[in-house]
């Protein structure tokens, strides 16, 4: 099974849920895989503790010119539906950031002048963490624009036989999109604010354009938000679990431990949660 965490916001508490449910599974002898893919700011390990097993790069293809043999046609360029190739009357330029390694650029020049190299984006960890939870995070170079490489590595990592709880990028952009394509269903952390529901409309919308079974997780309640609640009862989102406000949790947090085991009076809530997403459409051939 996999069940994917994510937020329409950045700050809601996603990987707060997203961790203290895997520690959660764990302590009851599940075997659970904890996949980071917020690549862009993975801080699952600052809770988890994971101990290093290792260490790889990712690498992505991206075109070079032989300019001995580039008469500068233009028809790479003409072709890139992403602007990576700029063709000029005397150079053919590169921007490698822009490049999505498509290989389409090498299969139509005509003169075989593009062939493609590695070039590293990022890099993957795995390594076992707390109550034994098997953990994976993607790391992405700083400045790189792509992030679906990594996510994309770290994915490869899928053990058989494990529940896996992959913790999304924060948002609804492609990252969100490509880390949740093949999850069994969306776990969504939203706060009790204005704008924290007008993200997380938007990312069900996009979850269930997924054909995703959604559910969602109100996190720092202070007695309940009507707008929030007449949304989903309104569009038959299951309340999978409530978390409330509480200085106590934030103190946890900002020492980097875990909810659950340095409060444990919030066990029921994480059973509550466990029980509901059981229940979501889709899920009794799953358990």
């Amino acid at each position: 099974m996999k069940i994917a965490f994510a937020s329409g916001k950045g700050g809601t508490g996603k990987t707060t849920i997203a961790i203290n449910f895997a520690y959660h599974l764990a302590s009851f002898r599940q075997q659970v895989q904890y996949l980071d893919c917020d690549v862009e700011e993975p801080n699952g390990h600052l809770f988890l503790r994971p101990a290093n097993n290792g260490k790889k790069p990712v690498k992505v293809m991206v075109p070079a010119v032989d300019l001995d043999k580039c008469t500068f046609c233009g028809a790479c360029g003409a072709q890139c539906q992403f602007k990576a190739i700029v063709n000029f009357p005397s150079a053919t330029m590169i921007f490698p950031e822009m490049c999505h390694s498509c290989g389409l650029c090498v299969k139509i020049c005509p003169e075989g002048a593009i062939r493609e190299e590695e070039r590293e984006v990022g890099y993957t960890e795995q390594g076992t963490a707390i109550q034994d939870i098997d953990f994976v995070q993607g790391v992405l170079t700083v400045g790189e624009p792509m992030a679906a490489p990594v996510i994309r590595a770290v994915k490869e990592y899928y053990k058989d036989g494990y529940i896996k709880i992959i913790d999304a990028p924060p948002g609804t952009s492609c990252p969100v999109v490509k880390t949740i394509s093949d999850a069994d269903m969306v776990v969504l952390v939203t706060e009790p604010t204005p704008f924290g529901l007008h993200d997380l409309k938007i990312a069900v919308s996009v979850a269930l354009t997924m054909d995703k079974p959604v559910g969602v997780v109100i996190n720092r309640e202070q007695g309940e938000f009507a707008p929030l609640r007449d949304y989903l009862s309104q569009n038959n989102i299951p309340l999978l679990m409530t978390l409330p406000e509480d200085r106590e949790i934030a103190k946890a947090y900002s020492r980097g431990e875990i909810i659950l085991s340095a409060l444990p009076c919030y066990l029921d809530h994480f059973v509550d949660l466990t029980i509901n997403i059981a229940r979501l459409p889709g899920q009794t051939s799953q358990r």
